[in-house]
């Protein structure tokens, strides 16, 4: 009896212990930034069936469709890397990064090619744009060989090592060509050079190189006859300085994309009024320019609850930083944060003429089952990030 009693006592002390040992992972999350990125799916899904209502005749949820089945993806996905150890990442650096490159080639070898670039792998039964899937494994790499040398950081030469390694991904996307996806990785570079402590005279020094570099491919070398890139790519980059240069040609998109957020005014256009959106007059306007079209269909009120969302994923964003427990994690939850912005920022810049036209997807919104799908997956690290540092505050009290 004795013994039967003290085995229904070790049996009740362990399913305490696990309850108690669940309940303080669900109190370690960030319960804020997760209700803020369901907010923001949910409000990216509502924007999406309006904007792609009159796009499939007959099926109205066609888009809406298929992006819901990519967020519920995603969820799965976030899930999945909550529960790993973000520490586990640094240790296989060496593999991610391995990872990366090869899919970033396997691109060229098997990839499809679409409008001009060939940016997709298509497995018959699941199409994703790998680059998509890089971002992330592009930060957790880097920010595993950084914190591997965090001494050395302040030494130029880790620096330029992690530049030279952080430069080769970022080519081969630039060669699919994905411009938009390149400058996505730069800027996850510099936020990883930046919290793994870079100093601030290397930084500007690196800042100086690239706006030299810029201007030379941009407009001193084409002036000299010697074009790096390809004349579309050229005028995308540099036709949101004089919108009205060619309103019928190389700068339609981002004129009728000022058009469309205009006439959207405070409330906006509804759906069945926003002429710009639904007879195709703003092409791209579920992907490139879908803030456009969000714009129009709900104005200023719509829009501004849209990036309302997006400010707290970032503040959000940037507490992980200051709460992670070690450089490492630090360095991967800025990148996230620092890519994130840099894709809102851009995207939302390009559709009112204020930046330039690069084809980067607006996250949580653009239809796009790779974007949808890797941005959970990056706030499921970032939630194992906080959930691990706030284990790491519970032991220490």
């Amino acid at each position: 009896m004795i013994d039967v009693a003290r085995s229904r006592g070790g049996r009740a002390r362990a399913r305490a212990e696990r309850r108690s040992a669940a309940l303080s992972s669900l109190q370690a999350l960030d319960w804020v930034l997760l209700a803020a990125v369901g907010a923001l799916v949910a409000y990216g899904l509502w924007a999406i069936a309006g904007i792609t209502r009159f796009d499939v005749e007959g099926d109205q949820k066609y888009y809406v469709v298929r992006q819901a089945v990519a967020a519920g993806i995603g969820v799965a996905g976030l899930v999945v890397c909550l529960l790993v150890d973000p520490d586990v990442y640094r240790r296989a650096k060496r593999l991610l990064y391995a990872g990366t490159t090869g899919l970033m080639l396997l691109v060229f070898a098997l990839g499809e090619a679409a409008r001009g670039s060939t940016r997709w792998l298509n497995l018959g039964f699941f199409q994703f744009q790998p680059s998509e899937f890089g971002k992330l494994l592009y930060a957790l790499a880097l920010a595993g060989f950084i914190a591997d040398r965090t001494r050395k950081v302040p030494d130029g030469r880790t620096v330029l090592a992690t530049i030279g390694l952080g430069t080769v991904p970022v080519l081969l996307v630039f060669a699919q060509p994905d411009l938009g996806t390149g400058m996505v990785y730069s800027a996850a570079l510099a936020a990883l050079l930046f919290f793994g402590g870079t100093r601030l005279t290397h930084l500007l020094g690196l800042g100086a190189v690239l706006a030299a570099v810029l201007l030379s491919v941009l407009w001193f070398l084409p002036s000299r006859g010697v074009e790096v890139l390809k004349p579309y790519q050229t005028a995308r980059l540099t036709g949101f300085t004089n919108p009205e240069q060619d309103p019928a040609g190389l700068t339609y998109n981002v004129s009728q994309s000022i058009t469309a957020v205009g006439s959207g005014g405070l409330e906006g256009r509804g759906v069945g009024g926003a002429s710009q959106t639904r007879l195709d007059y703003l092409p791209e306007h579920a992907t490139d320019f879908v803030f456009a079209s969000f714009a129009e269909q709900r104005g200023f009120f719509g829009a501004a609850i849209l990036l309302l969302l997006y400010v707290l994923v970032v503040w959000r964003g940037l507490r992980v930083v200051t709460v992670a427990q070690d450089v490492f994690s630090a360095m991967v939850a800025g990148a996230i944060v620092a890519a994130f912005l840099f894709q809102v920022f851009v995207n939302v810049g390009m559709t009112m003429g204020i930046a330039p036209v690069t084809g980067i997807p607006l996250p949580f919104v653009s239809v796009g089952g790779s974007s949808m799908v890797a941005n959970l997956l990056a706030i499921g690290v970032l939630q194992a990030i906080h959930a691990r540092a706030g284990g790491v505050r519970r032991r220490a009290r």
